[in-house]
């Protein structure tokens, strides 16, 4: 295909600004719309003992399914039920007790219309998300979200463009009010996105990840400097533990890493005769198996340090936990 012209590509981009501006021109009319109508369905919400069921034919049903997604993840039950298929048995999916989003830029929808009869006699609570108050779905309705635009963003006026938007938004913001007033936190998020970053943040503690056992890295503080390098090279962590025994555990005296075996080796010093509590950095940083591993990772960025032990509650070492560890899990 050839390339567009100059005059072309100016037109591209001429509509392209267009369509933006009407439909940020039409985000501000939904907000101006706003009003008790929008306090009321989110209390109707609120109040539910059952799920929000969205419904939305075409379009309006492609943004049904990402509203009734986001309600999902933030706190409040919900899924998407085609109104044509509502029609043919689904309708068996919205029981008593739920509240049924309903989308319809015109509320005139034949397949919504159709069922409207069958979710009275269901008793469920009916939010209209429409841009005509007049409409079949508006009357019906308990509650009235208004989305009107004055124009769409379609050259012909025919697509739905501004509209979609608008429903999309006004989506988003019930969302984020039901959040709100669910007191919904990021650990709440973080529990319905186990499988994403912020699930891995939020969720994802030091003891998941952290090394335990004879896998921690570990020498007593008469050991030898040869000792001390041997046990460094045998578990991999790029750090021992300079230990004394206690309690039926180990105290943490020191710990001695490969920065200090390079610094070491450039002073000249006769290695040999060294022992481990010659060498090791006294009071280094720990972290509670408890903590996140988020926490972890912070400590580590902090400091500028690739390796932590890890302490039970009583500041027994009971762990080792390295950059490598955390950007495996994905936590960095």
């Amino acid at each position: 295909m050839k390339p567009l012209t100059a005059q072309e590509a100016d037109r591209a981009l001429e509509l392209a600004r267009r369509t933006i501006d009407i439909e940020a021109q039409a985000l501000l009319g939904v907000r101006d719309l706003l009003g008790q109508d929008f306090v009321q369905a989110v209390q109707a919400i609120l109040a539910i003992r059952g799920r929000v069921v969205v419904m939305g034919m075409g379009k309006s049903g492609h943004v049904g399914r990402k509203i009734a997604a986001t309600l999902a993840s933030t706190g409040t039950p919900a899924f998407f039920v085609h109104p044509g298929e509502a029609s043919h048995g689904d309708l068996g999916m919205v029981a008593p007790g739920d509240v049924v989003l309903a989308i319809s830029n015109s509320g005139e929808s034949d397949e919504i219309n159709a069922i409207l009869s069958g979710l009275r006699r269901l008793g469920v609570v009916l939010v209209a998300l429409t841009g005509r108050p007049q409409s079949t779905l508006a009357t019906h309705a308990d509650h009235v979200l208004l989305c009107t635009v004055q124009q769409e963003a379609c050259p012909l006026n025919l697509a739905p463009t501004a509209s979609t938007t608008a429903q999309m938004a006004l989506g988003d913001a019930l969302a984020v009010a039901l959040l709100d007033a669910r007191g919904f936190r990021e650990e709440d998020f973080a529990r319905s996105h186990p499988g994403g970053a912020l699930g891995r943040k939020l969720l994802m503690h030091v003891r998941d990840l952290m090394r335990s056992g004879e896998q921690v890295p570990r020498v007593l503080a008469d050991a030898s400097f040869l000792e001390v390098v041997h046990e460094m090279s045998q578990k991999g962590l790029g750090a021992t533990a300079v230990v004394e025994p206690v309690n039926g555990g180990d105290r943490i005296l020191g710990i001695f890493t490969d920065g200090d075996l390079r610094r070491l080796i450039e002073t000249g010093a006769d290695l040999r005769a060294l022992k481990a509590s010659e060498v090791m950095f006294a009071r280094p940083k720990t972290v509670r198996a408890d903590a996140l591993a988020a926490e972890a990772a912070t400590l580590m960025e902090q400091h500028r340090i690739t390796s932590l032990l890890v302490v039970d509650e009583a500041e027994r070492l009971c762990g080792a936990i390295n950059t490598n560890d955390l950007m495996q899990a994905k936590v960095i």
